[in-house]
């Protein structure tokens, strides 16, 4: 950024009639770098929010699946996809992401 500010420093006091046409070169490179800047922000964000979610369901199956260890013999065998979505849905996962997003967000 230093070396956008120098440049425009340097580019000004040779424009002898029209400074606004630089200047606005300048500052559309710097919105458009800002905008970059944001869009690798989301995509880290969205990335990082998928691991939690992720890894927030693997504690859950693991959990489950140590509590059910023993009664599994005893029991019918029940569907294990179906249980896998349900621990997916019950993990907390909407509830953590909801109040981890906010110290994420750029403002």
């Amino acid at each position: 950024m230093e070396k956008e500010i120098n440049r425009i420093k340097q580019v000004l006091p040779d424009v002898i009639w029209d400074k606004t046409i630089p200047i606005q070169k300048w500052k559309d490179s710097v919105i458009d770098k800002m905008n970059q800047y944001k869009a690798e922000h989301y995509r880290y964000v969205k990335e990082g929010v998928t691991l939690l979610e992720l890894a927030l369901w693997k504690a859950k199956l693991g959990e489950k699946e140590d509590n059910c260890e023993e009664g599994r013999t005893k029991k019918a065998k029940v569907d294990v996809e179906s249980a896998r979505r349900e621990r997916r849905v019950i993990c907390g996962a909407d509830i953590v992401i909801k109040n981890v997003l906010p110290f994420l967000k750029l403002e």
